[in-house]
């Protein structure tokens, strides 16, 4: 006999004790297994059709999708399974131990956002597939927080399918029907080290740097005149010089010089496009210098997204809510769930302030609101005809 899952508050204590970081730093990353297989008992207690998928060559990761009823169209409420890792020394609670204090609840994805599933879970305690004129979908993925790859393998399979898809992100419970895709990207120079006594004896690819940086502000302005899009608060693609390092004493001339730079696109904006452009600003500027040049992907990328304001999903969203719908900078899943041809808005609660910090928390007070916004998705899109 199966047995019904526990309550909203031990559905989040049980989730948040499981350790289910992800990174590129090997030593940081774990398994989101655990996290899978409790979501799996219990969407399978109400009666889901519930399938783990494995991650190729990551047979230690998963998604999940779980589904209840059928039909072409429907709803899938989306989210990570995974979390950032956490800064040891810096909480004043246990990441791993849900904390009620003060009217909020502390705990290592509480906002960001292992609480959304234990929403959802609850918004779909009482249906069953035969109310549904519609699938509810409830997708758990793996390694949002690095490489995206559980989203990705989810676009190769071609699943899921459905009409709409809600990623439960914080958000505030305030729509997001657009955001910001990135890329970040590596260039590489190699001169030719030497006594900088005499600067004929090598050849500085700081120096070579520092017309490279140069090129990437003129671009930057470029890219800023040439789109825009009023939606977002920054109205233009941004690129930030975020790491440099190069050569290793002050009395030699620099042999090698690296810098890592982030650019956020905007809706449109082609990623292959804008590396191709990047390749020919810096492959131009330093044409005749002699110093060798490596431009590289530090990440894969994600695209922008955007969905119609006149959408159904933007509007009943809006109805729900009582919040208009807006644009961010930040990146989720959205673009891959959009790419599957689903019409895709970002919604949950807690604050994306509190995401990636020590003591993360969501307020008591979003909980019941989250659950009943939730339940009326899903009123609306599964069990309407």
């Amino acid at each position: 006999m199966k047995s019904s899952p526990p309550s909203l508050l031990e559905m989040m204590s049980q989730l948040i004790a499981k350790p289910s970081m992800s990174s590129v730093s090997p030593e940081f990353d774990t398994s989101n297994l655990e996290v899978i297989h409790l979501l799996a008992d219990w969407l399978y207690a109400l009666d889901f059709d519930v399938e783990v998928l494995h991650l190729k060559g990551q047979p230690h990761k998963a998604n999940l999708i779980a589904t209840l009823g059928s039909g072409p169209g429907g709803l899938v409420l989306s989210g990570h399974t995974d979390t950032v890792p956490y800064d040891e020394g810096r909480w004043n609670h246990n990441p791993f131990a849900l904390k009620e204090q003060s009217n909020r609840f502390y705990g290592l994805g509480t906002a960001d956002m292992k609480s959304f599933f234990a929403l959802a879970i609850e918004a779909a305690r009482g249906f069953q597939a035969s109310d549904m004129q519609q699938p509810l979908i409830l997708l758990a993925t793996a390694d949002e927080e690095s490489s995206m790859d559980g989203a990705k393998e989810l676009v190769t399979l071609g699943r899921p399918k459905a009409r709409y898809a809600v990623v439960g992100e914080p958000t505030g419970m305030t729509p997001v029907m657009a955001h910001k895709g990135i890329i970040m990207e590596g260039i590489r120079l190699r001169g030719q080290s030497g006594h900088s006594s005499n600067p004929a004896l090598g050849n500085n690819a700081m120096e070579g740097m520092h017309k490279v940086i140069g090129e990437l502000m003129a671009w930057r302005e470029e890219l800023k005149t040439r789109y825009t899009d009023p939606l977002f608060e920054v109205p233009y693609p941004t690129l930030n010089l975020g790491h440099i390092h190069g050569g290793d004493n002050p009395n030699r001339i620099c042999g090698e010089c690296e810098l890592h730079i982030d650019l956020r696109t905007l809706p449109g904006m082609d990623l292959d496009e804008l590396r191709a452009m990047l390749e020919h600003h810096v492959g131009h500027v330093l044409a005749g210098s002699g110093l060798a040049v490596e431009v590289h992907r530090l990440i894969d990328g994600t695209p922008a997204f955007a969905t119609p304001m006149d959408s159904d999903i933007v509007r009943a969203a809006e109805r729900l809510t009582g919040n208009s719908a807006e644009a961010v900078a930040f990146c989720t899943e959205g673009p891959y769930l959009d790419h599957l041809g689903m019409e895709t808005i970002v919604l949950g609660p807690g604050d994306i302030a509190q995401a990636h910090q020590p003591d993360e928390f969501i307020q008591a007070a979003d909980l019941k609101p989250a659950v009943d916004l939730i339940r009326g998705l899903i009123q609306r899109f599964c069990l309407a005809a």
